[in-house]
């Protein structure tokens, strides 16, 4: 006889991933715990394992587990206690003129164009600067649990830049952002963050989810310029300082 309530949720699979060179700390390896989003439950899923510190990727999340190393470290903004710094009133400000809008989470030539200029120029030597159009698809589209496309577009109604973005019970979760790389001046990853942060105020949600920050590493640098801020370690969600 089954131990099993006949009406319960399905168990959630998981599976460790084999080890991989680490794409942020050189000379070290990653293994990941990952699970696959499917059925009518995945979006209670994702929002329970954003929680606890995973990522989405297309129809996967996953959480590093790495033997001996623990740098990669969750992160996320409680919006209650967040108030954008003097810079990011002076990104606000620069950007005045950019219309921001939302769209379900459906991959076009539009996007992808602006997603290849800024593959191109940011992270030439990474996998995903080889992507295609039908790769670019499959990272939009696949997996989608309440998802859709956060955006800002100029005067004339050209796309500058788009964030994917996870709706989970207690938040958002910023998926993956690109944006035009020929106008560093207007910070526009940043900006896109604060679009994030107004949506949740307007609709009454504690969190903005940003993924992991990693201690010295360049590429996550600027998630620690969004204070407060919170760190999921030991003890649960705790505040994490801005750098000094």
């Amino acid at each position: 006889m089954s131990v099993i309530p006949p009406h319960s949720r399905p168990l959630q699979q998981f599976y460790r991933s084999g080890p991989m060179p680490c794409p942020y700390l050189p000379g070290r390896m990653e293994r990941k715990l990952f699970t696959r989003l499917v059925g009518q439950q995945a979006s209670g899923v994702n929002s329970a394992l954003s929680r606890a510190g995973f990522r989405r990727s297309h129809d996967i999340v996953y959480r590093p587990v790495c033997a001996g190393c623990a740098a990669c470290v969750p992160v996320r903004i409680p919006v209650a206690g967040f108030s954008p710094n003097r810079t990011m009133r002076r990104i606000l400000r620069a950007n005045a003129d950019l219309v921001p809008g939302v769209q379900p989470a459906s991959a076009t030539a539009e996007q992808f164009q602006v997603f290849a200029s800024y593959q191109a120029a940011r992270h030439s030597d990474s996998d995903m600067s080889r992507m295609g159009m039908t790769d670019y698809a499959a990272m939009i589209e696949e997996g989608q649990v309440d998802s859709r496309l956060y955006t800002l577009r100029d005067a004339g109604g050209a796309l500058m830049g788009a964030i994917l973005t996870d709706r989970l019970d207690d938040g958002f979760s910023a998926v993956y952002s690109f944006y035009n790389p020929d106008l560093p001046d207007r910070s526009l990853g940043t900006r896109l963050i604060l679009s994030l942060v107004e949506q949740a105020r307007q609709e009454g949600l504690p969190h903005v989810y940003l993924g992991y920050w990693i201690e010295g590493s360049r590429k996550m640098d600027y998630k620690r310029r969004f204070q407060p801020l919170e760190a999921l370690g030991r003890d649960g969600w705790v505040p994490l300082g801005p750098a000094t």
